[in-house]
């Protein structure tokens, strides 16, 4: 199958680790058509780790727990696919899972022809307890192989957390989204981690397999399974703006059942879903550092000289002909900076300028002087949708 977007939906793993059951699931399944989640695109329902027994039955296959699943996983998948969304679930490459459940090693076929008589739409391969003497490659190979062969099209979310170089060999396995980082959790901290993990990876990005920067913490308000600290609205906003302007699937991760209005509003915004999930889906790039070539470039030199670590200004251009363009202070300070239009192809010389829409106020303004000034409080940003209009 061809994914043409990148995933959206809900993982039960930052909340509930292995308190997962059918009862949260299909609520949540629920609320996602209630609250119109699903109208904003998100689809997917996704069951992580802890859902299986710890052994498998007499024929080598993976069992469900019959008390978080009394009813069985197929049950389950047919509810959520009676509600009009898709089902996922999880399994590792390796012979157990992160926490302890068996893994698919050596299984690949047997555990994939399973998914596909459940009516799985989706599955998250993590890379726990692998045999070390194999290249995680040949393992994620294995299951491509047997999800493409199973008879039913399911989203290959390959989950190596970036490891052994995942970046320059993922998109050989037939994985549709690969991880590009370790755990995320509910902190500011984490967030700015695994975003500042990123300057150097968006060349990797492509239609098809897209870079997956681990689930969304916005609304978990420090509860649940990877709550931690907890984060303010403005970081959860800097957070989900980040992820978006990035291209990365976007996977609920709080208990959606108590989601409070600040988060709906962050989860539901529709312009940074929109680039999000832009047909064309090309890399972003920096317009602060330097991110030029250098004519005396030597053929081993890196690509760029430096990135710009914690003011990163951003900007990424849309399959219509817009633009998208974020700033993010990931320091403690407020910062003023500024970005020229000519740094995104827009010189004096071509009588364009832009006019640009603030993707949290709607407010839209007309770009004066070929400069943007972005004023950032700590931990903060500003992004914005821009069309390219004539100078008056």
């Amino acid at each position: 199958m061809i994914l043409n977007k990148p995933p959206m939906g809900w993982n039960s793993w930052n909340t509930f680790a292995e308190n997962i059951n059918e009862k949260v699931v299909m609520e949540t399944a629920d609320f996602i058509v209630e609250s119109g989640l699903k109208d904003c695109g998100y689809e997917y329902v996704i069951i992580d780790d802890c859902w299986s027994l710890r052994e498998r039955n007499e024929k080598g296959e993976l069992v469900p727990d019959p008390e978080k699943f009394p009813n069985g996983i197929k049950y389950v998948s047919d509810y959520v696919h009676s509600k009009g969304l898709k089902f996922g679930i999880y399994s590792c490459v390796g012979t157990l899972t992160c926490a302890g459940y068996p893994g698919s090693l050596d299984h690949e076929f047997t555990d994939a022809k399973s998914f596909a008589e459940w009516g799985v739409d989706y599955l998250k391969y993590d890379y726990c307890f692998h045999p070390h003497s194999t290249l995680g490659h040949f393992m994620y190979k294995r299951m491509g192989l047997a999800l493409a062969n199973c008879g039913r099209d399911i989203v290959f979310a390959a989950c190596s957390w970036g490891a052994e170089n995942t970046k320059v060999w993922i998109k050989e396995t037939g994985a549709h989204t690969w991880r590009s980082t370790g755990d995320i959790v509910d902190s500011w901290e984490s967030i700015k981690e695994l975003a500042l993990s990123q300057l150097q990876v968006p060349e990797y990005n492509g239609n098809g397999c897209y870079n997956d920067m681990d689930m969304l913490v916005v609304g978990m308000n420090g509860e649940g399974n990877v709550g931690i600290k907890g984060c303010t609205n403005e970081e959860y906003k800097t957070h989900f703006a980040f992820w978006a302007m990035m291209g990365s699937p976007l996977i609920i991760g709080c208990d959606l059942r108590k989601a409070d209005e600040n988060a709906m509003a962050i989860l539901k915004n529709k312009m940074l879903i929109d680039i999000d999930t832009d047909e064309a889906y090309r890399q972003p790039f920096w317009v602060n550092g330097d991110r030029h070539f250098n004519r005396n470039r030597q053929a081993n030199d890196p690509l760029y000289e430096y990135y710009p670590l914690d003011m990163p200004i951003m900007v990424k251009m849309l399959a219509n002909g817009d633009v998208a363009i974020g700033a993010f202070n990931f320091t403690d300070d407020i910062h003023r900076t500024f970005m020229t239009l000519d740094s995104i192809g827009l010189g004096d010389c071509t009588g364009k300028t832009l006019e640009i829409t603030n993707v949290w106020t709607g407010e839209t303004t007309t770009v004066k002087n070929s400069t943007i000034r972005f004023a950032l409080e700590a931990h903060c940003c500003e992004v914005y949708r821009a069309r390219v209009v004539d100078k008056k």
